[in-house]
């Protein structure tokens, strides 16, 4: 894979470089690759994000499986009591006003069993290495065990929790990713924003 030469390369760390065999493109967002791979055209092209950007150009890319744009991970946060669940769930809410998340997300407040409450923060899976750090680096510290994946919210969903309450979030994103139609004109030769 040949990567076209780049000016600035550290702002493209946290993106996407998209290996169409002849040619690559660098800068996209997940959500252009979740189209890209969904189209039939490209359906087949591989994905890589950028973990890190140097000044002299080089770039340190991790694979990223096709599957991960299509599914949703997670973490949910148990609680032992109501009041305690809803506590931990303000938190969370809480921290995302002061500090925007790195995608979109959402915050369940949930019944999870008879007896058990959670707090759930359900995100694409391809985040999950960001949604930890933003959750790390916004000392959000819970009561008691938290567990996380897509094995997690996949149980969850199908165990039909009493959803309590639920947030939305947006995530800090500041790249405006192209769709449709404007995403496929782009694609005639290598793509660099």
């Amino acid at each position: 894979m040949k990567l076209p030469e780049l000016k600035n390369a550290q702002k493209y760390a946290g993106l996407y470089v998209v290996d169409f065999g002849d040619h690559c493109g660098v800068g996209f967002t997940a959500q252009e690759v979740t189209e890209l791979l969904e189209s039939q055209k490209y359906g087949g092209c591989k994905a890589y994000k950028i973990c890190r950007a140097r000044p002299d150009g080089t770039m340190e890319l991790r694979g990223i499986r096709p599957e991960l744009f299509h599914l949703e991970s997670g973490i949910l946060f148990h609680a032992y009591d109501e009041l305690t669940a809803r506590r931990e769930y303000k938190a969370l809410v809480d921290l995302a006003i002061r500090s925007a998340p790195p995608s979109r997300a959402k915050i369940h407040l949930a019944r999870y069993t008879s007896d058990r409450y959670a707090t759930v923060i359900i995100y694409p899976a391809e985040m999950d290495d960001e949604f930890s750090r933003w959750l790390a680096d916004g000392k959000y510290i819970t009561s008691a065990a938290a567990e996380g994946g897509i094995e997690v919210i996949t149980r969850y969903y199908t165990r039909k929790s009493e959803l309590l309450e639920k947030y939305q979030l947006w995530g800090a994103d500041s790249w405006r990713s192209m769709t449709g139609d404007e995403l496929l004109k782009a694609l005639g030769s290598a793509v660099v924003r």
